[in-house]
């Protein structure tokens, strides 16, 4: 096996994880995307001399370029105004390509994903490495610039913030799906004591696009509220499906508007609610009529 044939092979035996490590970065499928072909584009220019490790070395690139991704969106915050949303990714019939798959391999929920876009871009690395990765605090130190030990501190700090904002779902989607459902049937009724026993009391609701744009309605008396007088004319038009992984729906409406909801759903009742509509954001996904 000549060198470029065995490079091209290691590469795509890497590939499922690095594009999973990309997205948990980005939080963008299109970008993860792109972090990963530069990842191919600098193992190609390297020709793979002196690489023991490849696939730790594969793992270290594309954190690096990653770093640099985030913290380029981070100084032109100013135009992502309304889309600070994830990219989710969508199944209506329930099943998932394996490509799919391993990007939502241990539940990376949109509710966690929104949470990790609060930190620091060298946080959120340490964090998604040594926490759902398992890659060692000695090879995550050197692409942050810090000692093993600061490094161990950068994910004590992102893993308290992630605890704190983002608990961990219901793990029967089942059962997540019945919550969904009744939470539609509440909403298309106008049923509003059947809503408010469905939402946690300080549920949070997340939009990028109309009324509830750029900020979070937090209380249930607030989301109750909000959702009864704008999600009637919506939810006839809502379809359950696979939200990364959990339990959420899309909507498509004869005029062409489409959006996704992820619902996270924790002891039976509705925590978060997060509504994507922006069209960069939903471009790649296919919506059944």
């Amino acid at each position: 096996m000549d060198q470029k044939t065995w490079q091209v092979e290691q590469f795509e035996r890497q590939r499922p994880q690095l594009q999973a490590v990309a997205y948990r970065m980005l939080g963008s499928v299109t970008e993860a995307e792109d972090a990963v072909q530069e990842t191919w584009l600098r193992l190609n220019r390297s020709h793979g001399d002196g690489i023991a490790n490849v696939g730790g070395w594969l793992t270290t690139v594309v954190g690096r370029v990653c770093i640099d991704m985030l913290r380029s969106r981070r100084s032109r915050r100013e135009e992502l105004v309304g889309s600070w949303m994830p990219e989710p990714i969508v199944s209506v019939d329930e099943r998932l390509d394996p490509e799919q798959e391993a990007l939502l391999a241990d539940a990376v929920g949109i509710a966690l994903l929104v949470v990790l876009e609060s930190l620091t871009p060298s946080e959120r690395l340490a964090f998604v490495l040594h926490d759902m990765f398992a890659v060692p605090f000695s090879e995550i130190a050197p692409i942050v610039d810090r000692t093993p030990d600061a490094t161990r501190q950068l994910a004590s700090r992102a893993r308290r913030r992630v605890r704190g904002a983002a608990p961990a779902p219901d793990a029967d989607v089942r059962k997540q799906r019945e919550v969904v459902d009744a939470f539609l049937a509440a909403t298309r009724t106008g049923d509003f004591d059947a809503l408010v026993a469905l939402l946690d009391p300080d549920v949070v609701y997340r939009a990028d696009g109309g009324p509830a744009a750029g900020r979070e309605l937090r209380g249930v008396d607030a989301v109750s509220s909000y959702v009864l007088t704008n999600g009637p004319r919506f939810a006839p038009y809502c379809t359950p499906a696979l939200v990364n992984g959990g339990a959420g729906f899309v909507v498509k409406r004869p005029t062409g508007q489409r959006a996704v909801a992820g619902l996270t759903v924790v002891g039976g009742r509705i925590t978060e609610i997060d509504l994507i509509i922006d069209p960069e954001k939903l471009r790649a996904i296919e919506l059944r009529d």
